[in-house]
């Protein structure tokens, strides 16, 4: 089964925010669309101002991100995101560890290439 068909809505109504499973420094999540197939999703993902990540990070799926509002920091990269940026990233490329100060919000898809 593919991603559910869906024509324009309000994401901000239609969709409540709830904590992303497994975080434990308050990360929210909107599901906006899922292939319960093959785990392939879109999401708005929202940080709580004051977050320091710790790990670098890695994933086995492509992910593409746009940045929505609020700043996110790359610590080890030394650069700071602004609204507007975007990032696609391939399986196995590593990012982060990153520093939040004053929140955020992106909006993610993540996808395994056929």
């Amino acid at each position: 089964m593919a991603k559910p068909e869906i024509e324009f809505i309000d994401y901000d109504t239609e969709y409540e925010w709830r904590p992303v499973e497994g975080d434990t420094l308050g990360i929210k999540e909107k599901i906006l669309s899922l292939d319960p197939e093959t785990g392939d999703y879109t999401r708005m993902l929202k940080f709580p101002p004051g977050i320091e990540t710790s790990e670098t990070l890695v994933h086995e799926f492509w992910e593409e991100v746009l940045l929505i509002e609020g700043t996110l920091t790359d610590i080890a990269k030394k650069e700071t995101y602004l609204p507007g940026y975007y990032a696609c990233r391939p399986p196995g490329m590593l990012h982060g560890p990153y520093k939040i100060p004053n929140g955020c919000v992106t909006f993610e898809i993540r996808y395994h290439k056929k």
